[in-house]
């Protein structure tokens, strides 16, 4: 089972974003797990290495399940750890090498091209305090099968 760590970086009413070219949908920088890092010093480092932006207080926000299962099986499986932050440092890169990084308007990150689970946790965390749990079950090809979140 893989560990990912992500940071969602809000300063006002924007948060930076992260487009990747595979899909060409919006996510927040991260990345997965290195041997013997903990959650915080993954999603800290990933989003340095993905942004050029030192975080500061970043905070658990989300823990989530996410399988990809075919014809019932699960094919694979991770464990997604979302941080959010407001105080950060540095310079932004001018290209990341993972994708195009844009500052969104929070109102319009709903609109934007994303995996169907990503926007539940977006809300969650825009617009709710404290740790929300979940498990997200996608097909192969991303289509959302179910979701599982507490607190709903």
């Amino acid at each position: 089972m893989r560990r990912v760590t992500n940071c969602i970086l809000r300063d006002q009413d924007h948060v930076l974003l992260l487009q990747k070219p595979s899909r060409g949908w919006w996510v927040a920088p991260g990345g997965k797990m290195e041997p013997r890092e903990s959650v915080k010093e993954s999603a800290v480092r990933e989003f340095k290495e993905e942004t050029g932006l030192d975080l500061y207080e970043p905070t658990l926000k989300g823990v989530f399940t996410v399988v990809i299962e075919e014809e019932g099986k699960a094919i694979d499986e991770w464990m997604l750890f979302t941080f959010y932050a407001e105080k950060f440092s540095g310079s932004l890169l001018s290209e990341s090498p993972e994708g195009h990084l844009a500052w969104q308007m929070v109102d319009h990150v709903k609109h934007l091209p994303m995996a169907e689970g990503d926007h539940h946790f977006f809300d969650h965390i825009f617009n709710r305090s404290g740790l929300i749990y979940g498990t997200f079950v996608y097909s192969p090809d991303y289509q959302l099968l179910s979701c599982n979140l507490d607190p709903e």
